[in-house]
């Protein structure tokens, strides 16, 4: 293998820093990423060309605002929001990172993280975030609960090996923070081959981390990923991707694979803990209520974006859309989707697969309607919630997009039904979506947090996608807690969560129902994440740019351009 040596030189250099790391001090540590924002500030227009270009957007289209949003946006996000906590660290006033601290009913803790500052509620107006801890967390632990690395007095470096994604390119860069930051690991991140053409921005991007010998970023194919999982000096891993990738990390390949994940008997060594996450099946949940002909519109584009932002491939992609059986707007919203479905931009289906996947899918599913020639946007209606159906257990990751109802004589009733299905019948644990009127809510009371508890995943959006959360660092990424190596589903494991909580059970994120007040009667202008957006590429460019230097002359150009869209 002519690369072992590259690779063997580069994880000497790791081991030779990691206990440099864990000493460096924080003051060394929030300089190296002053270092970061800056060079995003230089290079962040050339990552997102290369993405556009290699997603097959054209450079004119707003759609180019979802490569500035999930590229360098959410990366200076989360160095701003780390840089944040670090100098909390040093203060000793991590505490007042958390803006409020509430007890449900049964003493769980819910803590207000977003927004986290003036200029957060300014520009993300309406959208608030809320991390659960689980029940062991107390108001009397919760310090014990933040930074734990940070409060070690000898902490032992580790080496670690992240595997990139190859979808979403911020979150490589983000995964190397988590590890870093939070973990206290140096990192040898192996870029994906599908978006790899991001290398040599990466190394200038993070150049400080590189040349002081705490990162190495490297490239290749599954020969080198098996290489290096199975590397004596690579001491733990982390996988953004599939199941079926982090089962032939974890148990091998072929029936003796099959034997050894029934067995739950791993071929990886027990001293090298791999963490992951590997996305699953997401509902979108619509729970009735006195919506009118405008939230409906809104709406729409709401459910199509969670579907077709990326093209659909995301690992936390709507892919069941759950409908009330007795609700007589249903149809009308049902429409309204597969409206917007039809007339959103088109782009090219570019992960690899797709064309194959959506095959497989029409064949198993004939009477599936193809909504568009250019691409495979699909829409399979009227699902048995009763049946065992594949839509159910296999995701799509692409433009496809499957719709069932559920019963239920009021809206409690249905909802109740509608996550218990979830639970039950999805595959995966990684994020949902509701969508309630106010009034709905409202008269709810208690009840509706009672139903956001049954909830088993890890990130919930209530009138706001859930993939919202993905983009901010004070909440928390990740499947919901309790999956094991032989029932991975959704993965091990959290990421982003700048806040450095530990006992974590879920992130929700509550969005306004309507963009703009319902007595202004007026047509609101979209969230610039929207796919039906016309000025998301400028609104996401300016507002990477005010995240960069937080010049507040920009504010006045994002909202100008953010009520155009």
């Amino acid at each position: 293998m002519e690369f072992s040596k590259n690779l063997d030189s580069d994880i000497n250099i790791l081991q030779a820093n990691k206990q440099k790391w864990v000493h460096l001090s924080i003051d060394d540590k929030v300089d190296l990423l002053n270092q970061i924002r800056k060079n995003l500030g230089v290079f962040a227009k050339e990552w997102v060309d290369l993405s556009a270009k290699n997603k097959q957007i054209e450079p004119t289209s707003p759609l180019v605002g979802e490569e500035w949003a999930s590229g360098p946006w959410a990366t200076v996000v989360g160095v701003n929001a780390y840089m944040e906590t670090l100098i909390a660290i040093q203060n000793g006033n991590v505490k007042k990172l958390i803006k409020k601290i509430e007890k449900r009913k049964n003493g769980q803790l819910k803590l207000k993280v977003f927004p986290a500052n003036f200029y957060d509620t300014l520009l993300l107006n309406g959208i608030h975030g809320e991390v659960w801890m689980q029940n062991a967390v107390s108001e009397s632990n919760l310090l014990e609960n933040m930074g734990a690395f940070y409060q070690q007095k000898s902490p032992k470096g580790k080496v670690s090996l992240i595997l990139g994604a190859g979808n979403i390119n911020s979150i490589p860069p983000l995964d190397v923070l988590y590890n870093l930051l939070v973990k206290g690991e140096v990192v040898l991140l192996k870029m994906n081959p599908i978006n790899d053409y991001l290398t040599p921005v990466f190394n200038e991007i993070f150049k400080p981390l590189i040349e002081s010998g705490f990162l190495k970023i490297t490239t290749g194919g599954a020969d080198v990923g098996q290489y290096l999982t199975a590397h004596p000096d690579i001491e733990c891993i982390h996988i953004t991707g599939s199941e079926r990738t982090h089962d032939l990390i974890v148990f091998g390949s072929g029936e003796e694979g099959k034997i050894r994940k029934k067995d739950n008997n791993p071929i990886l060594d027990s001293n090298k803990p791999i963490t992951s996450e590997l996305g699953g099946i997401s509902p979108m949940i619509v729970v009735p209520g006195p919506w009118t002909k405008a939230d409906i519109r809104f709406q729409a584009q709401n459910i199509a974006t969670a579907k077709l932002h990326n093209s659909g491939h995301n690992c936390v992609a709507s892919q069941v859309l759950i409908l009330p059986k007795s609700w007589d707007k249903s149809k009308d919203l049902l429409d309204a989707v597969v409206n917007v479905m039809k007339n959103a931009p088109t782009r090219p289906a570019y992960y690899p697969g797709t064309t194959a996947r959506h095959k497989e899918l029409m064949e198993m599913y004939p009477k599936a309607e193809s909504l568009t020639k250019e691409m495979p946007r699909t829409i399979i209606s009227g699902l048995s919630s009763t049946a065992n159906e594949y839509a159910f257990k296999t995701e799509f990751f692409g433009p496809m997009y499957a719709q069932t109802e559920i019963e239920g004589d009021t809206p409690l009733a249905f909802l109740k039904n509608a996550v218990r299905f979830s639970n039950e019948k999805l595959h995966g644990t990684l994020g949902a979506t509701i969508l309630i009127h106010p009034k709905t809510m409202k008269e709810m009371g208690d009840a509706f947090e009672d139903c956001l508890a049954d909830m088993k995943y890890g990130a919930i959006g209530v009138n706001v996608w859930n993939g919202v959360v993905f983009l901010l660092a004070q909440c928390t990424w990740g499947a919901y807690p309790g999956h094991t190596y032989d029932d991975i589903q959704s993965g091990i494991g959290i990421v982003h969560n700048s806040l450095m909580l530990e006992n974590i059970e879920k992130s929700i994120l509550y969005g306004p129902f309507r963009t703009l007040p319902r007595a202004l009667n007026l047509s609101p202008p979209s969230p610039p994440w929207f796919v039906t957006n016309k000025t998301a590429d400028k609104t996401l460019e300016r507002l990477t740019k005010f995240a960069i230097d937080k010049n507040p002359l920009r504010i006045p150009g994002i909202f100008v351009s953010a009520l155009r869209g």
